[in-house]
């Protein structure tokens, strides 16, 4: 539901937009990239690991996908990815790659803030430095409360389940059996 609203009702795409993703892996990133792909958007993510871009490529059709750990300029990557900019950001991570994205966010472009996880267990939150692009590009960028939205869960769980029948949206799913392995499952998904 968090992509949904983020991706449909915050970020308002068009088709042929530029959509980039970060943390694209998750479970929110990868629905964002395929409601993306379903839209007539191009799409890349940004992802921890060489498996995990290949699975947004391979599995869940991204246009393309980078390991943004093994990207020595996030602005570079970002220009090499989207030579003509941004249109739509789903934001994951804040940051440098926040920072970066301003730097490459087209003219009315929208960023959809759905997490910061590169902050959250910082002491000292990270400053972004190019927010003067979010005037000067006239850009809006807005945070999501999903339960700011759940009158619109019927109209979501419609979509998604008819795009999961017919095979236009796929999952990847991780089972812990038992209880006790709860615990160290819980700590795998608050990592990534």
């Amino acid at each position: 539901m968090t992509a949904y609203i983020g991706f449909y009702e915050i970020c308002a795409p068009k088709k042929g937009e530029f959509v980039f993703v970060s943390a694209a892996s998750g479970a929110v990133g990868q629905l964002v990239g395929q409601f993306a792909k379903l839209t007539g958007c191009y799409v890349v993510g940004s992802a921890s690991s060489d498996e995990k871009v290949n699975l947004l490529k391979e599995k869940f059709s991204f246009d393309d996908a980078f390991n943004y750990k093994k990207e020595q300029d996030l602005n570079a990557a970002l220009k090499r990815c989207f030579p003509e900019g941004i249109d739509i950001y789903f934001e994951n991570v804040g940051g440098a790659m926040l920072d970066a994205v301003l730097l490459n966010m087209r003219h009315s472009g929208r960023i959809a803030a759905c997490g910061m996880i590169s902050q959250y267990n910082l002491e000292k939150h990270e400053g972004v430095h190019n927010l003067l692009n979010i005037i000067t590009r006239k850009l809006r960028m807005e945070g999501i409360f999903v339960s700011d939205h759940f009158s619109k869960y019927r109209k979501f769980e419609e979509m998604v389940a008819r795009h999961l029948k017919s095979g236009k949206i796929t999952y990847v799913e991780d089972i812990a059996e038992g209880l006790e392995s709860a615990p160290t499952a819980f700590c795998w998904f608050v990592q990534g």
